[in-house]
């Protein structure tokens, strides 16, 4: 009887055992930080690649109209240049944190500095002898060099590189109320049919400004790389990460965007005021900063070549910790798209003669600002 007692006793623990075993885990919250900043790193080395290799058309098709001058080469440089901004203009969500692009040893004013005078690279109307190009004497050689060392000399919008330099090249001067700039290819023929002056210089410079493109876009794209130094800093403090992405979400949504792109523009009634203003590309600029935003935000980056980028949230992290508010923001990125997907063409136009349409939708800008403020207060990143 003993032995059978005790017997019994050992097989109620052993059953308890196992049930004890087969009890759930105590839940225990995963590092959302670390999850959301790895995505954010995932989607920023992909869209500086995409970036890059944009940059990379364009200059293929740059080499190609200069070394033979067509009608057909040049269209197809515009073609380049805009499908260039697309990724791009998604990267601006990236900024405004000190990061790579915009730190202290950052390139993004050789990258998209703005408003330019154009006058400061090349020929302007009432002035055939104005610029860089035009000027041999003073700048006997155009260099990769010269451009960086003449990039602001004298004032901020003395600007000689970048995507705008690029687009003043190939549009000129915008004086029509319904298309955009209207270069002639002709500016880039020597000899017979060539119009203006020191066409050769001009291709000169065309391909030398690609060029820097590329260097300072290699730049930024590989310090996202997996193995770069910045980017395991970056990861090395998940909390300051965050707060990092945080504020480049805010600083572009209210104070860039809405701000310096949309309504200094509004209030100025200047078309130089605007971020495209040669090609009449600033209403594409306009959306894809807000896509920019978005991807962050969703934790979603969709490449150029389809593939999709995609993992812990924002969006979800933050419904998360508050409904409320997560639902709010949500409910604010459907209005500020709308606002956005609405804007008239050309932006131009737009400042002159439907200012309302503008303003709404850097109002909702601004809001959406505050919003994802709130959300970063509910995730305990305090900025």
């Amino acid at each position: 009887m003993k032995t059978t007692f005790y017997a019994f006793r050992w097989l109620l623990c052993v059953a308890f055992l196992f049930v004890a075993c087969k009890r759930e885990p105590e839940q225990i919250e995963p590092d959302y930080n670390i999850q959301m900043a790895e995505n954010y790193a995932n989607m920023v080395y992909a869209s500086y690649q995409d970036t890059y290799n944009a940059a990379a058309i364009l200059k293929q098709r740059i080499d190609e109209f200069v070394a033979s001058p067509t009608q057909a080469r040049f269209d197809a440089c515009k073609t380049a240049w805009l499908e260039a901004r697309l990724p791009y203009g998604q990267t601006e969500a990236y900024r405004f944190y000190g990061g790579p692009i915009d730190g202290e040893d950052g390139v993004e004013g050789y990258l998209n500095a703005w408003p330019i005078d154009e006058n400061f690279i090349d020929y302007v109307q009432g002035n055939a002898t104005s610029g860089i190009i035009n000027n041999p004497t003073a700048f006997p050689a155009i260099t990769k060099q010269l451009l960086i060392d003449q990039n602001e000399a004298g004032s901020e919008t003395n600007i000689s590189t970048g995507y705008h330099a690029i687009e003043f090249l190939l549009w000129g001067q915008d004086f029509s109320t319904n298309s955009a700039g209207a270069r002639p290819f002709t500016d880039y023929v020597t000899g017979a049919g060539g119009t203006a002056q020191n066409q050769l210089r001009r291709r000169i410079y065309l391909q030398v400004v690609t060029d820097l493109l590329l260097d300072h876009l290699g730049e930024v794209r590989d310090a996202w790389q997996p193995d770069a130094t910045y980017r395991k800093a970056f990861l090395a403090n998940p909390k300051k990460a965050m707060k990092n992405i945080f504020t480049g979400l805010g600083n572009l949504s209210k104070g860039e965007l809405a701000g310096e792109r949309m309504k200094v523009a509004v209030a100025t009634d200047d078309q130089e005021n605007e971020h495209s203003c040669f090609s009449d590309n600033t209403h594409n600029d306009i959306k894809m900063n807000f896509k920019g935003i978005k991807n962050v935000y969703f934790g979603t980056y969709t490449r150029t070549n389809g593939e999709v980028i995609k993992g812990r949230s924002i969006a979800e992290v933050g419904k998360l910790r508050n409904a409320e508010k997560g639902n709010r923001a949500e409910a604010n990125f459907t209005d500020a798209e709308t606002k956005i997907n609405a804007l008239p063409a050309p932006f131009d136009q737009a400042i002159l003669n439907q200012k309302n349409v503008i303003l709404q939708a850097a109002q909702s800008l601004e809001t959406l600002s505050d919003k994802i403020a709130d959300v970063s207060l509910a995730l305990g990143i305090e900025q």
